[in-house]
């Protein structure tokens, strides 16, 4: 009986960082509808319509990656409010903007 309660409780500590795991992952589409939509719904942009969400535009205006993305987050031009790593964690930013690349073509 002494062998069996290390390995249960072995086995529940598993269980729960497996759990806690999954309640930890970030959603791209989640976040976006969070903290950007209200200026860029359907990919647009309500502050400067010449600079959508589409690849076309982020290209023109030299943002072509993720980090590029997050990077504009951080420090953004006029119109657009700053969001700090307090305000939008790293791994929140690097998601949105996975999702605005696969979503916005």
């Amino acid at each position: 009986m002494k062998r069996i309660a290390p390995t249960m409780l072995l086995f529940a500590s598993v269980v729960l960082a497996a759990s806690a795991g999954q309640a930890a992952q970030i959603n791209g589409e989640a976040e976006f509808k969070e903290h950007c939509v209200a200026c860029h719904a359907g990919g647009g942009n309500i502050i400067r319509p010449e600079k959508t969400l589409s690849r076309k535009d982020r290209e023109k205006h030299g943002i072509k990656t993720a980090n590029d993305i997050v990077k504009l987050m951080r420090k953004p031009g006029p119109g657009m409010t700053a969001y700090d790593k307090k305000a939008i964690s790293d791994k929140e930013a690097k998601e949105i903007a996975k999702y605005i690349i696969k979503t916005f073509k």
